[in-house]
């Protein structure tokens, strides 16, 4: 058996492939478990081709298909196991796979949409650094002897650059290992208990990131609540099946004080509606979905309307930062090449 640790991992483009499929299939009449065998012999990657032969294995023993999902959470979240638990006591299998497959398409559409926001201004802040790097590393020592006759006349920038410069040639694989163990130490916080909660709570907290930071969460979360009530999962299986679909310890805790909430009779609005990272609108479409039954159906409304306001935000952010790391680009250029021509220019007077 080949090892784990080479094979491809399982991406949502494998599920999303899978659901599309299978919902096919299904509607065409295909039983269930031909369709898995059918489906089996299309699969690229060697892991998903595994996964897809054990469910056809344990429904051929005549296990339920949700069951049979349950045991591979690298590929099925609870959520779509939960719908699929749902939807096979009723018949409607093959609605639910389309339903979870545009859920799934919108998921990647709101990555896709925060990445290539991300982007362009990472490239910027990449090349900069490279050029900076570049600069300090092959031209700064050039003048270096150049500058030696003035070096008491030198400005401040100047000395301080070189001073960089000569830190980076000289010592650049103790540097490199003091930044390669920066990086690493702040990965490893960033993944512990502590400092991912520190994290999230910077997330929520920071002006310009909260407000970003929210919608995502709030957009993942009403689509997960949405389609499991609107498929007839119960309200405290929803809410525990959504555990796991947003990605911040608040919104987690949220969650398990809301299932708390409608454990003891309440309703889901009760404690959304008094939560700080819940927007007012929000609040008032919750309530009114409540109270008239609806709440399936305004929670789509709340996922695709925020969904909306987020790409807005994100392209007028990415739009201001560009000129913004333009600005910083040539601040610190102007700084470079300002410091390497005064001494020229000092040069030249003693020279006369």
């Amino acid at each position: 058996m080949k090892s784990e640790l080479f094979q491809r991992p399982v991406t949502a483009d494998d599920r999303m492939f899978f659901t599309e499929q299978l919902a096919l299939l299904l509607e065409t009449g295909s039983a269930l478990h031909k369709s898995l065998q059918l489906l089996h012999n299309q699969m690229e990657n060697p892991r998903v081709r595994d996964i897809i032969a054990d469910l056809a294995l344990q429904v051929e023993k005549g296990r339920a298909f949700s069951y049979a999902l349950l045991q591979h959470p690298e590929m099925f979240p609870t959520t779509y196991v939960k719908l699929v638990e749902a939807s096979e006591g009723g018949g409607f299998m093959a609605k639910v796979l389309d339903e979870l497959l545009a859920m799934d398409e919108k998921q990647q559409q709101l990555k896709g949409t925060v990445s290539s926001a991300m982007t362009y201004p990472m490239f910027l802040l990449v090349f900069s650094g490279a050029v900076v790097i570049f600069v300090m590393v092959f031209v700064f020592p050039k003048f270096a002897e150049i500058f030696s006759s003035i070096k008491d006349q030198l400005p401040a920038s100047t000395i301080v650059l070189m001073a960089i410069s000569d830190l980076l040639r000289i010592y650049w694989l103790a540097v490199s290992a003091v930044v390669g163990g920066i990086v690493a130490g702040s990965v490893f916080w960033a993944k512990s208990a502590a400092g991912g909660a520190t994290l999230d709570r910077l997330k929520l907290r920071t002006p310009m990131l909260r407000n970003i930071f929210q919608k995502i969460y709030l957009v993942q979360l009403m689509r997960v609540l949405s389609l499991s009530l609107g498929n007839g999962v119960s309200v405290r299986d929803a809410l525990s099946a959504s555990r796991d679909v947003v990605n911040n310890r608040a919104y987690r805790a949220l969650i398990r004080e809301t299932e708390k909430s409608v454990q003891e009779g309440g309703r889901i609005s009760d404690v959304f509606c008094q939560s700080a990272y819940v927007p007012e609108l929000a609040r008032q479409m919750l309530a009114t979905g409540d109270e008239t039954g609806t709440l399936s159906k305004v929670m789509a409304r709340i996922a695709d309307y925020y969904s909306r306001e987020l790409t807005k935000q994100l392209n007028q952010l990415s739009k201001l930062a560009e000129p913004v790391m333009l600005v910083v680009m040539g601040l610190v250029v102007g700084i470079i090449v300002s410091s390497l021509i005064l001494p020229i220019f000092k040069l030249s007077s003693v020279a006369m």
